[in-house]
């Protein structure tokens, strides 16, 4: 897993500040409507939609809103969209390996707009399974570093035996990786030890990372924005590292 802490920690803060938005509200709603119409509107047998929730709930989205978005991927209230999953995968500058999540109501309008955006800014398309290969999904915990009580060591005690593979400190939080089929039960036992979480997804992490420099992090992070501003893209993972000296000079 080496070479994605640095970004990992930049996705974190770039959610903290995409709250704010209306465009990550809308996201949130989709992960909300696509995990009810999955495994039905009871939160108890549902855990993608429990961790969906307690996302939105962390991004601060009202009640009704959340209620609502359960209502129409369960079918309960009108108005709820057929999402479909779909990955595009793709290269930024320096051969970086990108993975394009998309949850859209229409594949040729996703298609084209990711294409462009990765097109203008400096980015490839790559045939399926090209980029694929350099991930492995994981189930990713993200625990801020605002409890002094919450330290790398009470994390391992909490969560190996639950299946954890790791636990990274990503410098303002804690990153714990498992296995996808081990996410529910690792986040089970960080809440009976009382640790409070920011967020639990399954999510891509790349078995190798690329170096940037400060020019080539500065292209990959304009391409990243780019496609990240499309209304059907949900996320997207990069297979590079940025040390802190770069980071810090790109402010």
């Amino acid at each position: 897993m080496s070479g994605h802490s640095k970004w990992a920690t930049t996705k974190h803060k770039k959610a903290v500040i995409d709250s704010r938005r209306a465009k990550n509200f809308a996201k949130l709603i989709k992960a909300i409507e696509v995990s009810a119409r999955a495994g039905g509107a009871d939160v108890t047998g549902n855990p993608t939609l429990f961790d969906a929730i307690a996302k939105a709930k962390k991004n601060s989205m009202p009640a009704d809103n959340i209620e609502r978005a359960i209502k129409r991927g369960a079918g309960l209230e009108s108005g709820g969209a057929d999402w479909q999953t779909i990955m595009y995968e793709g290269y930024g500058p320096n051969g970086v390996a990108l993975l394009i999540e998309c949850l859209t109501d229409s594949r040729n309008r996703a298609a084209s707009e990711v294409r462009v955006a990765v097109t203008r800014n400096g980015g490839n398309m790559a045939d399926p399974g090209s980029v694929s290969y350099m991930f492995n999904r994981k189930g990713v915990i993200i625990i801020a570093k605002s409890d002094p009580s919450i330290t790398e060591d009470r994390i391992l005690e909490s969560v190996l035996d639950a299946g954890a593979e790791e636990v990274n400190d990503l410098g303002d939080s804690f990153e714990v990786v498992s296995a996808p089929s081990d996410l529910v039960a690792v986040r089970t036992a960080l809440q009976t030890a009382g640790i409070d979480y920011e967020s639990a997804d399954s999510s891509f992490l790349p078995s190798v990372s690329v170096q940037l420099d400060a020019e080539t992090a500065e292209k990959v992070f304009k391409l990243i924005d780019a496609i990240e501003e499309l209304d059907d893209v949900q996320n997207v993972y990069g297979n590079f590292d940025v040390s802190d000296e770069v980071m810090a000079s790109l402010g």
